[in-house]
Parts: C-alpha cells; sequence; structure tokens
C-alpha cells in the first residue's frame, strides 16, 4: 500500500465527515502539519497514528490498509468470456480469471462424451448447477440423472464423472474452490 492512497482515504473520509484538517488532527491528537503530509502521501503514519485516525473517523484500521478494486475488471461480458478446451471438452469462464480462491465456469458436453474416461477426483470443492440437460453424473460409484435447473455439490478428492448421453448439447454452471480444471 503505498502512502498517498492512504493520504487520500483519509482525506476523503475526512471531508465526508465535514471536518477541517486541524479538526481531524486535535481529535487524532496528531499537529495539523502531520495531518497534512498523511494526506499529501509525504508522510508514512504509524500503527498508531492509523488508529487514532480510524477511531475518530469510525472505520476499521485496515479501511486504509485495503487495495482499491478496480470493478471493470469484475464484469465479465457474455461475449468476452474466456474459452478453453480441456481434453476435448469446451469451458467459458465465468468468472474474471483464475486469481481468487473461487472460480466459476460453464462446461459444454457434445452428445455422446463425458468429462472423462472413469470418475475422477480433484482437491477443489465443487458446486454444479444443470443449464441443459439431461446429464449422468457418477458420484463416488452411484449413478444419478441430473436435469436442468437440478445441482450438486461434490466434495473435495470426491470421485466423479459427467456423461452427455443425449442427443443434443449438454451445459453445466459450476463453481470450484480452490480453482482446480
Amino acid at each position: 500500500m503505498n502512502r498517498s492512497s492512504i493520504g487520500q482515504k483519509v482525506e476523503e473520509l475526512r471531508k465526508n465527515l465535514g471536518l477541517s484538517l486541524r479538526e481531524l488532527a486535535r481529535r487524532a491528537e496528531i499537529t495539523p502539519s502531520m495531518l497534512s503530509q498523511i494526506e499529501k502521501g509525504s508522510a508514512n503514519p504509524s500503527i498508531q497514528t492509523l488508529k487514532s485516525l480510524a477511531k475518530v473517523l469510525d472505520v476499521p484500521v485496515f479501511t486504509f490498509l485495503m487495495e482499491e478494486i478496480n470493478t471493470k475488471e469484475l464484469i465479465v461480458r457474455k461475449e468476452g468470456r474466456k474459452q478453453m478446451v480441456i481434453d476435448g471438452l469446451h469451458y467459458e469462464l465465468v468468472s474474471p480469471d483464475f486469481t481468487s480462491q473461487l472460480a466459476t465456469a460453464i462446461m459444454r458436453l457434445a452428445p455422446g462424451s463425458h468429462s472423462s474416461e472413469k470418475p475422477l477426483s480433484h482437491k477443489g470443492e465443487e458446486v454444479a448447477f444443470v443449464l441443459e440437460g439431461p446429464i449422468g453424473l457418477t458420484l463416488l460409484g452411484d449413478e444419478y440423472e441430473l436435469q436442468a435447473g437440478d445441482s450438486v455439490k461434490i466434495p473435495a478428492h470426491t470421485e466423479h464423472r459427467w456423461t452427455n448421453a443425449a442427443s443434443h448439447e449438454v451445459s453445466i454452471l459450476f463453481s470450484v474452490t480452490p480453482p482446480a480444471f
């Protein structure tokens, strides 16, 4: 976290509360010149100073240390989804990327295909929602047929396999944490 972003947050919160620089400095028991330097990014506040400012501004200390989020990077437009083909299976990434603890994708299975030759497991916990069915699911040796609208939770390290016996493509929306493909 750079000093200027901390200073910008302090200044923004101070102004939102309608406090002058001198008033915030007085209440936080720091000098106005120190507060000015913090807001300008030319001074690095101590943890104690951040605690004092947080108390007066009525926010948690971590508010000053959080990275800014570019919300535009969180949006994935339908036409902008990343497409992947892994072992003959077509995936569309619904989440922006694989950098977080959760990934969501759509898996499409062609008629007569399956997700793997035999049931496989992975370290990630998974929740799957059938968008277009029916689709067969082998889960720890038990066989199920899921219809559109059905869902299943697959615990981590649980062997499973998807099978499309239909004459049309089927699709499943699934989320995995941590991401594992």
